[in-house]
């Protein structure tokens, strides 16, 4: 009877080895899940500027110019949203857009407006379709 109480369980070597297979699989995959968050706030990032086009190009046609502003933060208190008059506070009448998306991580997107033109500045934390770093938004297109 005590030899059959002998065999029964498992080696403390076998639990070691299985203990250390499980946190190598658990630190392959907390460090797989970090690149899908750098390139999903990329992706997001990238989504956030053609929406945003779109919105600004909509108010130049309706009204020959671009919504005034210098370096203003876009998704802050007094830039939420943007209708006929420019960008707003919230509860904007008749928006082009209803809410002005923010940056996924580092808080908002830069807008400066020039004759005819603007630029939206934001920065990539990894490298999409060629772009890295700091990247502008403008009526051409986002580019560096």
């Amino acid at each position: 009877m005590n030899k059959r109480l002998n065999k029964a369980g498992f080696t403390l070597i076998e639990l070691l080895v299985v203990v250390a297979i499980i946190g190598l699989l658990s630190t392959l995959a907390v460090v797989a899940l970090g690149a899908a968050r750098v390139k999903a706030r990329d992706a997001k990032r990238l989504s956030d500027l053609k929406q945003l086009q779109t919105a600004l190009e909509l108010h130049y046609a309706d009204n020959n110019a671009y919504p005034a502003g210098a370096g203003i933060d876009l998704g802050a208190t007094n830039y939420y949203c943007l209708n006929s008059a420019g960008f707003a506070a919230m509860s904007c009448a008749n928006p082009y857009m209803g809410r002005v998306p923010i940056d996924p991580s580092a808080g908002y997107y830069k807008y400066t407006v020039g004759t005819g033109t603007y630029t939206v500045d934001a920065t990539l934390e990894g490298t999409v379709n060629g772009l890295s770093g700091a990247i502008k938004l403008t009526p051409a297109g986002i580019g560096k």
